[in-house]
């Protein structure tokens, strides 16, 4: 006996689509939640709902570097895009870096300062 399967029955809703990337991604559900800034508990409403909105699904998708434009229609799938978010990302480093390098070098000023006071007393 053979069956055929309707496309639409096949079909994934959002909500399935960003789970299974999820899953396959290897990041823990928690530490998802952690990036996006939500709870666990909203990861799984949100692969329970057919209708995610655009935004969420790109915020989850840049959370675990994963391009859903070749999943969902609605967004389109770009290399141009990946491009883009990598050299952001690139130059978010940059910049956290000399953030970081510069508050270093307050914080030893300060401290060589702190410890020039304490010989004079």
């Amino acid at each position: 006996m053979h069956t055929t399967v309707s496309k639409f029955e096949v079909m994934k809703h959002r909500g399935e689509i960003i789970e299974a990337a999820v899953r396959q991604s290897g990041i823990s559900i928690s530490e998802l939640a952690r990036r996006i800034g939500k709870s666990r508990r909203h990861l799984y409403n949100i692969f329970e709902h057919p209708q995610v909105s655009i935004d969420v699904v790109l915020q989850i998708g840049k959370a675990i570097h994963y391009d859903f434009g070749k999943d969902i229609p609605e967004i389109k799938p770009s290399s141009e895009t990946n491009r883009t978010h990598v050299y952001e990302n690139d130059e978010s480093v940059a910049y956290q870096n000399k953030s970081i390098e510069y508050w270093k070098n307050k914080y030893l000023l300060l401290l060589e300062k702190y410890n020039e006071l304490l010989e004079k007393k």
